[in-house]
């Protein structure tokens, strides 16, 4: 391998980045940005783009990925890092902002699962294990009711997919998962 490859491959890495970077963006305000405008935003040319991402479903369906992803790691970040039912509690709000900044980007996601066959959304496993990973030291530590399952988390919390991204969600969310957190420590062997 020539030394010459390596500064190749990092600017390679660099257009990927923000062909992601500037996908998200646009896609969030709208589903049928045209990816001729996301490249020529992200500073790069077509060719460069479409080794990068074939098609549109590639594109989203990696733009939603990556930020599953992120969303995944800020929960073991959480866990490593706070009290149990603090690192769930907080990872709550990571979730809700997660959900508002979003929003614009369900159109197009909706479009690409359909575009290959209505495939599971990408990187659901991600935020299953987050929040197994979250809902199970809890338990360990008495800080939740027993037998809390990430279904029942999921349908506790589904309220966060309604909260209008342009108003004042901040509160909402929050009184919504104040109220999921009391829920869940009612009858925890450690709360009185």
């Amino acid at each position: 391998m020539s030394t010459s490859e390596v500064p190749q491959r990092s600017d390679a890495q660099r257009n990927r980045e923000r062909i992601l970077e500037v996908a998200l963006a646009e896609l969030s305000r709208s589903a049928d940005v045209p990816l001729s405008a996301i490249a020529k935003k992200a500073g790069v040319g077509q060719g460069t783009f479409y080794r990068n991402f074939p098609n549109r479903e590639a594109l989203v369906l990696e733009v939603h990925r990556q930020e599953v992803r992120q969303l995944a790691d800020s929960a073991a970040e959480l866990a490593r890092t706070r009290e149990p039912d603090r690192a769930l509690r907080e990872w709550m709000d990571d979730l809700a902002r997660y959900a508002t900044a979003k929003a614009g980007l369900a159109d197009a996601l909706r479009q690409a699962t359909a575009a290959t066959g209505g495939a599971a959304k990408p990187g659901s496993h991600l935020l299953l294990a987050a929040i197994e990973l979250l809902l199970n030291a809890n338990h360990e530590a008495g800080t939740i009711r027993p037998g809390v399952t990430a279904d029942d988390f999921f349908l506790a919390i589904a309220g966060v997919w309604q909260l209008d991204p342009r108003g004042d969600w901040q509160p909402r969310a929050a009184r919504l998962f104040d109220l999921v957190m009391r829920g869940l420590r009612a009858g925890a062997p450690g709360h009185e």
